[in-house]
């Protein structure tokens, strides 16, 4: 089947889900979570074929891998998004005009959702769920490195769909090769928006050829900032949990900015815990004069500052205070999730105000940014942009506004 039947037919299948009574949507996407666990099998059959196809030392094999327990929380995050409240259809204003027209805005599906993404399998259900559960037939692009995974998960989740009297093509799922996108970009017809996950350089890429709108999920190059104010064994807490916890994800923190004062107490706390894990560092000038001695360490190139590492490596800038912490974050911040840690009021209100990010924290781990964790339900991505959606992209951000008037008679 040719790239623009694949999207005519997901065009015309949306309008089906949008008829579907509520508890029978609820009711399918229940059934789409137990036959994850049904077929976990076959699922992870394809998803070692996936991996096995790479290079082992690639740090991109965690999110690649899936095995028993992360397709039990996928399951279970499915379950969850079918409690959520169907956002399509919330009456969103309502006014009588002096003529006597009724007015009303209502909340509706985006219609047809293009999702371009990388290496990550659980995105294919993550998509597709709560696109269901929105109303939205999607487009799925996934990358030849998930491929066997990809289509196994679709096909688990198209026959459910044809359970429930709708047509398979409401999630469809596009070949892999690279030349699919081109296709997408100018699907204007069929595609109502285009969500990007993954690199920077995917996302980039994107937003420079899409004639179809782009919703932006942005890289993460997260930072902690821990000001001299801070509990010590707190930061390092926060910074260890931050990095090493999982280290591949977009909420795990890429570098540590710290204050010189203090600087040498910090890291002599830090790098112990840092060791347990085999964290690599690449530190400053300043800070790798702290460090020296430690066993996995590299002086600092001015481009690992800004990079996302996806692995034990971590980058370390020390800084004179706030001021300078905060020109370091406004050149190097992709805009995701940004941390400060301190007992300082004024500092961290400061650094709230200030740092223009989609999740700023004061004292905790950038690990908790996402729509789970939030209370969303599954999440499409972290949106780093200002218009539409930012953080946490999840189910109530997947529907648009429709005026709807009601008249008799009135031309003026």
């Amino acid at each position: 089947m040719s790239v623009e039947l694949s999207l005519k037919k997901a065009n015309k299948a949306k309008a089906a889900l949008q008829q579907l009574p509520e508890n029978q949507l609820k009711k399918m996407l229940q059934t789409i979570a137990q036959a994850i666990i049904k077929n976990e099998s076959s699922i992870l059959k394809a998803n070692q074929k996936d991996i096995a196809a790479q290079d082992p030392d690639n740090p991109k094999n965690d999110r690649l891998m899936l095995n028993a327990e992360r397709l039990k929380n996928i399951a279970n995050a499915i379950k969850n998004v079918s409690t959520l409240p169907d956002p399509s259809g919330a009456e969103l204003t309502k006014r009588v005009l002096p003529n006597g027209l009724k007015l009303k805005k209502v909340a509706v599906p985006l219609g047809v959702v293009g999702a371009i993404y990388e290496s990550r399998p659980n995105v294919t259900y993550d998509i597709a769920a709560l696109c269901l559960r929105s109303r939205n037939a999607c487009v799925l692009k996934g990358s030849s490195d998930a491929q066997h995974t990809n289509k196994v998960s679709v096909n688990i989740i198209q026959k459910v769909l044809k359970q429930f009297g709708l047509d398979e093509a409401t999630v469809t799922l596009l070949p892999p090769q690279r030349e699919v996108v081109q296709e997408m970009f100018t699907a204007t017809k069929y595609l109502d928006v285009l969500i990007p996950r993954g690199s920077e350089g995917l996302i980039n890429f994107v937003r420079q050829n899409s004639l179809v709108p782009v919703i932006e999920t942005g890289a993460g190059v997260c930072h902690v900032y821990v000001e001299k104010s801070a509990d010590l064994k707190k930061a390092v807490d926060i910074v260890v949990n931050a990095r090493v916890s999982r280290p591949s994800v977009c909420n795990s923190a890429d570098a540590i900015i710290v204050d010189e004062a203090i600087a040498p107490r910090f890291l002599n706390l830090l790098s112990p815990e840092f060791k347990k894990y085999g964290v690599e560092i690449f530190a400053d000038a300043n800070s790798y004069k702290q460090l020296k001695g430690y066993p996995h360490l590299q002086k600092a190139k001015p481009d690992d500052f800004g990079r996302e590492f996806l692995s034990l490596k971590c980058a370390i800038k020390t800084v004179k205070g706030i001021d300078e912490a905060l020109e370091h974050l406004a050149k190097y911040s992709t805009r995701h999730s940004e941390e400060i840690v301190s007992k300082d009021k004024k500092a961290c209100a400061r650094f709230v105000t200030e740092v223009d990010a989609a999740a700023v924290y004061t004292n905790a781990s950038t690990r908790f940014t996402d729509g789970e964790e939030f209370g969303l339900g599954a999440e499409i991505g972290i949106s780093t942009q200002k218009l539409h959606a930012r953080g946490p992209f999840a189910l109530e951000k997947l529907v648009t506004e429709k005026w709807i008037i009601e008249g008799n008679g009135q031309i003026s």
